[in-house]
């Protein structure tokens, strides 16, 4: 009978990332010498009060993870960057255990990282990977209170873009959550409220981040994911970020996307392609996120000045406009 008991444990572990409770032993009604048995021969080991690892099974972060769940208390959820991680949000942090959980309803254990709360409601619990977790719109406000505003905005526009939350969403949460002396709550309600559904989402972090420091070196903000036609309405290329108005696109080049002679040849096509529509491209490496955004900004300016003034002017102030 206990070998019958044994192989179910190993069969739920198996799919708990290697890790079962008290519950599990209660439910497949192990006795307690049994337990104390498999202690102390090395076949279960012992990682919090009640919380066990199955003997041989590897450590890993999402048993880690859970495991603190089960140890941090029945309302406890993965949250923060761990919630972030599970998503494969920008700023999550694989790694991270870090724990949200009904305010007095804690365990408290050394090593974990445990926020309380008065307000986590039933649409703010999901789960990913059978491990219970802040939603996606409860992650994001989360991490509001430790992101800057640019990364804030990176993490909601992966959300968006995977559909892993809706603006919809967003906007309850906002309303719910944002609420006034709460962390990051007008950051977050900034984030939401400056999305109309009807731009298109930057495609990278490197992307967001590059718009905002045009942003902060005076320039408008760009058009992030334009589509270049032909005249006769024909798809040339999605850029980067651009500024319609001034016949000015902006291409980030990462290394890992745009490495080898088949990528230098397409990508030396297509940048001709659209420069054959009156376009001048931009090419921005991660040199330009090291200066934020001054050189790039500068080749803006500049070929602004172009298309805004006769050529003997634009002469005259090539050595007037900096970047």
């Amino acid at each position: 009978m206990n070998g019958v008991r044994d192989d179910a444990l190993a069969a739920l572990a198996a799919h708990q990332h290697g890790v079962f409770a008290i519950q599990h032993l209660i439910a497949l009604e192990f006795s307690h010498d049994a337990c104390k048995a498999r202690l102390a021969s090395g076949r279960w080991r012992l990682l919090y009060d009640n919380v066990y690892r199955m003997g041989g099974a590897p450590q890993t972060w999402r048993g880690d993870l859970l495991a603190a769940c089960w140890a941090a208390g029945p309302t406890a959820l993965a949250s923060f960057l761990a919630a972030a991680a599970l998503r494969q949000l920008p700023s999550g942090r694989e790694g991270a255990v870090e724990i949200t959980c009904d305010r007095w309803q804690r365990t408290r254990h050394q090593g974990l990282v445990v926020h309380e709360t008065l307000l986590l409601d039933d649409e703010d619990r999901d789960e990913v990977d059978g491990i219970p977790c802040t939603s996606t719109a409860r992650t994001l406000f989360d991490l509001a209170r430790k992101l800057s505003p640019t990364m804030l905005d990176a993490n909601i526009d992966s959300a968006l873009r995977r559909d892993l939350v809706s603006l919809d969403e967003l906007r309850r949460a906002t309303t719910r959550l944002a609420t006034k002396g709460r962390p990051g709550g007008r950051k977050f309600r900034a984030a939401v409220s400056a999305r109309t559904g009807t731009t298109a989402l930057p495609e990278s972090v490197p992307e967001r981040v590059l718009a905002a420091m045009l942003v902060r070196q005076g320039l408008p903000a760009p058009v992030h994911q334009f589509v270049v036609r032909s005249g006769d309405g024909t798809f040339v290329a999605r850029v980067d970020l651009a500024y319609p108005e001034w016949s000015i696109v902006i291409e980030y080049d990462s290394v890992e996307h745009h490495t080898g002679m088949g990528a230098h040849v397409r990508d030396s096509a297509r940048r001709d392609a659209i420069g054959d529509q009156e376009f001048t491209v931009l090419t921005a490496t991660v040199a330009d996120l090291r200066d934020r955004g001054a050189r790039i900004a500068g080749l803006i300016r500049r070929r602004r000045a172009r298309a805004w003034l006769p050529a003997r002017e634009v002469a005259s102030l090539e050595g007037v406009i900096h970047p």
